[in-house]
């Protein structure tokens, strides 16, 4: 059955965070709405967008993929704000108690990792309306490490595949070198990085989420990285990403100039638009 409408998955500017959303769309009409991640600025939240700017009370999936903070600063944000959240998907493997304790060996606890530990608790029922049959043919696939394999949460992130027709789009977290070297153990993980279009960096594009055997499974047309000016070496490994990217790489409807490496320093918010045959990429700001 052909794919009606499109997917709109938007890349917010969050700095050294990170927060995307999509929908399907046809004509007028969206549909539910995802988020992936829940990172915020000093001036920007994804709770007031959600609440002030699309008028919704609910958020009808949330995928966090790495537990510390850049990741999550609005999380305790969305129930402040009564927004309805029945569905959160994330890294089920530590035990609540562990996870707390890698948590309290970082520092004292934020009230944004206090929501995420109660979710790690709680959430472990059915979800009746599940993502990949209630999102307009938009599917995600979740991999992970387990613990007690891996003790940190950059290993223990949760990495998400968003497919839409054939247009494929990876959020790995904060993976580092040796996670991502775990799941290339598992073949199904191996069989779905085959085709990916797009890869946003992980660990915001720093040395140590960077493991270039993955590319010997795909070649993405473009990499994105979530960051800031100077931070943490971010910059530092874009030649690399530049490198592992086919020749052409993206035309970029904004500005009609082919890239290779997107990141949310320059371009601010990076917005995909996905039909069936084709997708198309606009960025907040011209690069």
């Amino acid at each position: 059955m052909a794919l009606q409408g499109q997917m709109v998955l938007k890349i917010w500017d969050v700095e050294h965070g990170a927060c995307a959303m999509l929908q399907h769309q046809i004509g007028n009409y969206f549909g539910r709405l995802a988020m992936i991640d829940s990172g915020c600025t000093g001036s920007w939240r994804p709770s007031a967008f959600i609440k002030n700017t699309l008028n919704r009370n609910q958020l009808d999936y949330l995928y966090i993929t790495n537990a510390d903070q850049d990741h999550m600063s609005d999380l305790q944000g969305l129930w402040d704000a009564g927004i309805n959240v029945p569905v959160v998907h994330r890294n089920p493997s530590p035990p609540v108690e562990a996870l707390r304790q890698i948590k309290v060996a970082g520092g004292p606890l934020t009230k944004d990792a206090q929501r995420y530990l109660h979710i790690h608790q709680t959430y472990n029922g059915t979800v009746t309306t599940p993502f990949n049959s209630s999102m307009g043919g938009i599917q995600a696939t979740c991999f992970w490490n387990t613990y007690p394999k891996f003790q940190d949460t950059n290993n223990l992130s949760l990495t998400v595949f968003i497919q839409y027709s054939n247009f494929k789009i990876l959020f790995p977290g904060d993976l580092e070198q040796d996670g991502w070297g775990a799941l290339l153990e598992q073949p199904y993980f191996v069989r779905m990085l085959a085709g990916t279009d797009v890869l946003v960096a992980s660990h915001h594009g720093r040395e140590n989420g960077f493991n270039p055997r993955i590319f010997n499974y795909f070649t993405p047309s473009a990499v994105v990285v979530s960051d800031k000016p100077i931070c943490h070496d971010t910059q530092r490994m874009v030649p690399d990403y530049r490198a592992a990217v086919r020749d052409r790489g993206v035309r970029v409807a904004t500005t009609m100039k082919d890239r290779h490496v997107l990141t949310t320093r320059r371009d601010g918010s990076i917005t995909f638009f996905v039909d069936e045959t084709t997708y198309r990429i606009e960025t907040e700001h011209k690069g």
